[in-house]
Protein backbone atom coordinates (compact mmCIF):
# COMPACT_ATOMS: atom_id res chain seq x y z
CA UNK A 1 0.00 0.00 0.00
CA UNK A 2 2.73 2.74 0.85
CA UNK A 3 4.32 1.84 -2.76
CA UNK A 4 0.89 2.53 -3.88
CA UNK A 5 1.18 5.89 -2.51
CA UNK A 6 4.68 6.43 -3.11
CA UNK A 7 4.09 6.05 -6.83
CA UNK A 8 1.75 9.14 -6.86
CA UNK A 9 4.40 11.60 -6.99
CA UNK A 10 5.71 10.38 -10.05
CA UNK A 11 3.17 12.43 -12.38
CA UNK A 12 3.29 11.58 -16.36
CA UNK A 13 3.45 14.58 -18.44
CA UNK A 14 -0.27 15.61 -19.49
CA UNK A 15 0.54 18.26 -22.22
CA UNK A 16 -1.36 18.59 -25.68
CA UNK A 17 0.83 20.03 -27.86
CA UNK A 18 -0.88 22.49 -30.31
CA UNK A 19 -2.37 21.32 -33.46
CA UNK A 20 0.10 22.06 -36.56
CA UNK A 21 -1.29 20.59 -39.48
CA UNK A 22 -4.44 18.72 -38.93
CA UNK A 23 -5.43 15.73 -41.06
CA UNK A 24 -8.41 16.41 -43.67
CA UNK A 25 -11.25 13.73 -44.07
CA UNK A 26 -14.76 13.62 -45.56
CA UNK A 27 -17.03 15.08 -42.84
CA UNK A 28 -18.62 11.23 -41.68
CA UNK A 29 -14.77 9.86 -41.47
CA UNK A 30 -13.50 12.84 -39.26
CA UNK A 31 -15.84 11.59 -35.71
CA UNK A 32 -14.83 8.41 -36.66
CA UNK A 33 -11.08 8.80 -36.09
CA UNK A 34 -11.82 11.02 -33.10
CA UNK A 35 -13.72 8.75 -31.38
CA UNK A 36 -11.16 5.69 -31.98
CA UNK A 37 -7.95 7.18 -32.62
CA UNK A 38 -7.65 10.55 -31.38
CA UNK A 39 -6.64 10.31 -27.79
CA UNK A 40 -2.90 8.37 -29.18
CA UNK A 41 -2.54 9.37 -32.43
CA UNK A 42 -3.29 13.18 -32.06
CA UNK A 43 -2.37 16.25 -29.84
CA UNK A 44 -5.91 16.15 -28.70
CA UNK A 45 -5.72 13.96 -25.83
CA UNK A 46 -8.72 13.49 -23.83
CA UNK A 47 -7.11 12.92 -20.49
CA UNK A 48 -9.83 10.58 -18.25
CA UNK A 49 -9.46 11.12 -14.43
CA UNK A 50 -7.58 7.51 -14.11
CA UNK A 51 -4.55 8.99 -16.05
CA UNK A 52 -3.79 10.85 -12.72
CA UNK A 53 -3.53 7.41 -10.65
CA UNK A 54 -0.35 5.55 -10.92
CA UNK A 55 0.65 3.16 -12.49
CA UNK A 56 -2.50 2.82 -14.58
CA UNK A 57 -1.17 6.65 -15.35
CA UNK A 58 2.17 5.26 -16.34
CA UNK A 59 0.25 3.00 -19.42
CA UNK A 60 -1.45 5.62 -20.30
CA UNK A 61 1.50 8.03 -20.91
CA UNK A 62 3.32 5.36 -22.29
CA UNK A 63 0.70 4.56 -25.02
CA UNK A 64 -0.01 8.37 -25.59
CA UNK A 65 3.52 9.50 -26.53
CA UNK A 66 4.18 5.69 -28.33
CA UNK A 67 0.89 6.52 -30.62
CA UNK A 68 1.90 9.98 -31.09
CA UNK A 69 5.76 9.18 -32.31
CA UNK A 70 4.21 6.27 -34.85
CA UNK A 71 1.36 8.78 -36.30
CA UNK A 72 -0.56 12.11 -35.61
CA UNK A 73 -3.32 13.30 -37.00
CA UNK A 74 -2.38 16.81 -35.53
CA UNK A 75 0.91 16.72 -37.82
CA UNK A 76 -0.47 15.10 -40.62
CA UNK A 77 0.40 18.24 -43.02
CA UNK A 78 4.48 17.74 -41.78
CA UNK A 79 4.47 14.15 -43.33
CA UNK A 80 5.13 13.89 -47.08
CA UNK A 81 3.09 11.87 -49.39
CA UNK A 82 5.14 9.22 -49.09
CA UNK A 83 5.02 9.05 -45.16
CA UNK A 84 1.48 9.78 -45.59
CA UNK A 85 0.84 6.88 -47.73
CA UNK A 86 2.51 4.87 -45.68
CA UNK A 87 0.43 6.09 -42.95
CA UNK A 88 -2.96 5.36 -44.54
CA UNK A 89 -1.63 1.63 -45.22
CA UNK A 90 -0.92 0.79 -41.53
CA UNK A 91 -4.40 2.44 -41.16
CA UNK A 92 -6.10 -0.28 -43.32
CA UNK A 93 -4.07 -3.14 -42.08
CA UNK A 94 -5.30 -2.09 -38.43
CA UNK A 95 -9.10 -1.08 -39.01
CA UNK A 96 -9.14 -4.58 -40.93
CA UNK A 97 -7.27 -6.78 -38.57
CA UNK A 98 -8.42 -4.94 -35.36
CA UNK A 99 -5.99 -3.79 -34.27
CA UNK A 100 -7.13 -0.35 -33.26
CA UNK A 101 -8.34 0.88 -31.41
CA UNK A 102 -6.57 -1.51 -29.03
CA UNK A 103 -8.71 -4.16 -26.84
CA UNK A 104 -7.99 -2.79 -23.66
CA UNK A 105 -8.86 0.72 -24.79
CA UNK A 106 -11.95 -0.40 -26.02
CA UNK A 107 -12.70 -1.75 -22.95
CA UNK A 108 -12.32 1.36 -20.95
CA UNK A 109 -13.90 3.77 -24.12
CA UNK A 110 -17.10 1.62 -24.91
CA UNK A 111 -17.83 4.77 -27.81
CA UNK A 112 -14.09 4.20 -29.11
CA UNK A 113 -15.72 0.50 -30.71
CA UNK A 114 -15.41 0.52 -34.45
CA UNK A 115 -18.96 -1.50 -35.94
CA UNK A 116 -17.67 -3.14 -39.36
CA UNK A 117 -19.65 -0.77 -41.09
CA UNK A 118 -17.02 2.51 -39.96
CA UNK A 119 -14.02 -0.14 -40.18
CA UNK A 120 -15.20 -0.22 -43.99
CA UNK A 121 -15.85 3.84 -44.08
CA UNK A 122 -12.24 4.05 -42.63
CA UNK A 123 -10.61 1.62 -45.09
CA UNK A 124 -12.95 3.72 -47.95
CA UNK A 125 -11.34 7.14 -46.51
CA UNK A 126 -7.63 5.74 -46.73
CA UNK A 127 -7.94 3.83 -50.02
CA UNK A 128 -9.50 7.36 -51.91
CA UNK A 129 -7.04 9.26 -49.81
CA UNK A 130 -3.81 7.85 -51.11
CA UNK A 131 -2.03 9.31 -54.31
CA UNK A 132 -3.02 7.66 -57.02
CA UNK A 133 0.53 6.29 -57.86
CA UNK A 134 0.60 4.78 -54.21
CA UNK A 135 -3.15 3.48 -54.35
CA UNK A 136 -3.26 0.84 -51.40
CA UNK A 137 -5.01 -2.44 -51.99
CA UNK A 138 -8.32 -2.86 -50.17
CA UNK A 139 -8.32 -6.50 -49.80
Amino acid sequence: MAALIVAQVIRINKTNPPVQSEVTTDPAIKPLLKKACYDCHSNETVWPWYSNVAPVSWLIGSDVNEGREKMNFSEWGNYSADVQSKHLQKIVEEVAEGGMPPWYYAIMHRDAHLTPEERGQIKKWTTETAPQSQRIRND
